[in-house]
């Protein structure tokens, strides 16, 4: 967490201390952002290097937020070129990027993601319902004529058959687009599956998601940094710990770690492209048009990204556990970058 940050400072310094409007110079594409996107555009960079006289692409792990932030500081070789992205620009962050002189962007979706509730192999097996999340991991749960402190310890006391083992998870912090997915694909659902909360929802939205968005904050719910890899290590060395991150640090350490299932469902490839998984999100990748021409290589990299070898069905990006899109969806992702298709302003 703390490199995280610290790498995240210096970008950011660099950026208001250098010039933004193109002076100075760089060589290489520069991509920042999700941590869950950063092993997928390190791959595309390294077979990208591999195949072309460029210089190899830097690709930095600063959280989708952190990397969004980056990027919509203008444009010039002290800003990135990429955003990478697990989950989509928010609105007031592309508001952010067009008063900053960074008005056309190309939003390219390279795939899907789920995330997983995980733990060690050798642990307890988890079937959870949607309210099991909810009620393991609120900050208030109902309770009495209203809502109190959550008070459950272990998973058996949030309902009788899980298993009877201490809640203690270790997940994103709020600097990271994978917590953003979680409140909103895993928090949010789950608040809706206890009554009392699906009626909230009804009649206060405001007062609904506030309650299904504030995690716990007495040492349940961990913060553990951008790097998810260090939960899925975290989980091996601490009996009885869960984590949540993505679906593609599962598959790379599926000799580790196991997932729980979600409503009877468990994480693979079909159920989280299909949507039966229901903790699954989208992954992008945002561009500057104005870099395109520009810094060498940009146009070919975008090219790589979503060819057939890295994006299409049994590329070298499912290998590495990205879910990838369905046939008429990467056809129409490539007809966008062609075009350089500028997206529009996101609607939330």
């Amino acid at each position: 967490m703390i490199r995280s940050l610290s790498v995240a400072v210096a970008a950011l310094a660099c950026l208001s201390a250098c010039d933004q409007g193109g002076g100075g110079t760089r060589e290489g594409i520069w991509a920042a952002g999700s941590s869950t996107v950063f092993p997928f555009t390190t791959r595309v960079a390294e077979n990208f290097s591999r195949a072309n006289d460029f210089a190899m692409p830097r690709v930095e792990s600063l959280g989708t937020g952190g990397g969004i932030q980056a990027f919509c500081q203008g444009i010039g070789p002290a800003t990135p070129d990429i955003a990478n992205a697990s989950r989509r620009m928010k609105a007031s962050e592309f508001d952010m990027c067009a008063a900053n002189g960074v008005t056309d962007i190309i939003e390219i979706r390279i795939g899907y993601d789920g995330l997983v509730i995980a733990n060690a192999r050798n642990g307890a097996s988890y079937d959870l319902q949607a309210s099991d999340i909810y009620l393991a991991l609120a900050k208030q749960v109902p309770g009495g004529s209203g809502f109190v402190t959550n008070p459950n310890t272990t998973w058996s006391q949030v309902r009788a058959g899980l298993p009877d083992v201490r809640i203690l998870v270790y997940g994103p912090p709020p600097t990271s687009g994978t917590r953003d997915s979680w409140l909103e694909l895993g928090m949010t659902p789950a608040a809706k599956a206890v009554p009392a909360l699906a009626a909230m929802a009804e009649r206060d939205e405001d007062a609904f998601e506030a309650l299904a968005h504030t995690l716990r904050e007495d040492g349940v719910w961990v913060d553990s940094g951008e790097n998810d890899n260090a939960i899925v290590q975290t989980l091996t060395r601490t009996p009885g710990a869960v984590g949540v991150f993505g679906y593609s640090f599962l598959e790379q350490n599926s000799d580790t770690v196991k997932a729980a299932t979600v409503n009877g469902v468990a994480p693979n490839f079909e159920t989280i492209a299909s949507g039966a998984y229901p903790i699954s999100r989208s992954m992008f990748i945002y561009v500057k048009v104005a870099h395109i021409g520009v810094t060498p290589g940009l146009d070919l990299f975008m090219i790589e990204y979503l060819s057939d070898a890295a994006s299409g069905k049994g590329g070298y990006l499912q290998d590495r556990g990205l879910v990838t899109l369905p046939e008429p969806e990467l056809v129409a992702q490539r007809a966008a970058v062609r075009a350089r298709t500028p997206m529009t302003r996101p609607t939330e």
